[in-house]
């Protein structure tokens, strides 16, 4: 069965030793590169475990872009077709994030826009973001965002699905908003919000099948089935180790479609 991979992203090596990301160094026992990773690596990565497409990210914060939209669209290019961009965005000036975002979606071809509020220190409902939330639904792409705790050593407060995901859902009822890292430990609150929002959805990035919290399991199974996409944040996971548990899960056969790749097809228009 094929399978997309929602949320990850091929580092530069100004992001992965970047200092912010000791702490999840020290949890999965990965060393500090001295070579930046070959997209080759990457695609053979997904290949291993029948990932159709990986939804390769850039990362903007206020120390700048540790990777850039430019340099997406190189990996992509390189992919063989493995790859598609997610652009990223400069919050601190807003009208040029707009443009950068309208270039990255009609140029380079990327299908989404992914912001982390927790490199920003500002809550998604902040009004820097209400640009880009414009111009998303004017593009026809969704926002992606993280929520839960940080496991990097950044304040845990922006990742709140209650209120911060509630009110922009309410703000842009257009807006598809696709919340990775599940929301632990605030999951059953995002359950609750997808349940609300039309167009809220929720994707397992940075947890093995075999953590997935027990509320969102059943969630899955039965009436959240079209909500949840399937993530890893690689190269943090692989692909091949967040599927390793899989059918533990008891997933029937519609469940498991629309969760690995389904839903993703769907909502990013893939």
């Amino acid at each position: 069965m094929p399978v997309i991979d929602a949320w990850m992203q091929h580092p530069t090596l100004r992001h992965s030793r970047h200092e912010m990301f000791a702490s999840l160094r020290r949890w999965t026992g990965l060393e500090l590169p001295e070579e930046a990773l070959p997209v080759e690596l990457t695609v053979a990565a997904l290949e291993a475990a029948d990932v159709e497409i990986g939804l390769s990210a850039a990362w903007y914060g206020p120390q700048g872009a540790l990777i850039s939209n430019d340099e997406v669209a190189g990996f992509v290019a390189a992919s063989g077709g493995r790859l598609r961009g997610v652009a990223g965005a400069d919050l601190a000036r807003p009208m040029e994030a707009v443009r950068e975002l309208r270039r990255a979606v009609r140029e380079l071809g990327f299908v989404a826009l992914r912001v982390v509020p927790w490199l920003w220190e500002l809550p998604p409902t902040d009004r820097l973001y209400y640009p880009l939330y414009a111009a998303c639904v004017e593009l026809g792409v969704p926002f992606c965002t993280q929520v839960g705790h940080t496991g990097p050593l950044k304040p845990s407060e922006t990742g709140r699905p209650i209120p911060y995901i509630d009110q922009v859902a309410l703000d842009f009822p257009e807006l598809a908003i696709v919340c990775g890292h599940i929301g632990y430990p605030w999951t059953t609150e995002m359950i609750a919000v997808a349940d609300k929002h039309e167009n809220v959805y929720i994707d397992t990035s940075a947890y093995t099948a075999r953590r997935y919290p027990a509320e969102l399991v059943d969630y899955l199974r039965g009436r959240g089935r079209r909500k949840v996409l399937f993530g890893t944040n690689y190269p943090m996971i692989t692909p091949a180790r967040a599927l390793e548990h899989l059918d533990r899960l008891e997933l029937d056969e519609e469940a498991r479609e629309l969760f690995l790749s389904g839903n993703a097809r769907r909502v990013f228009s893939l």
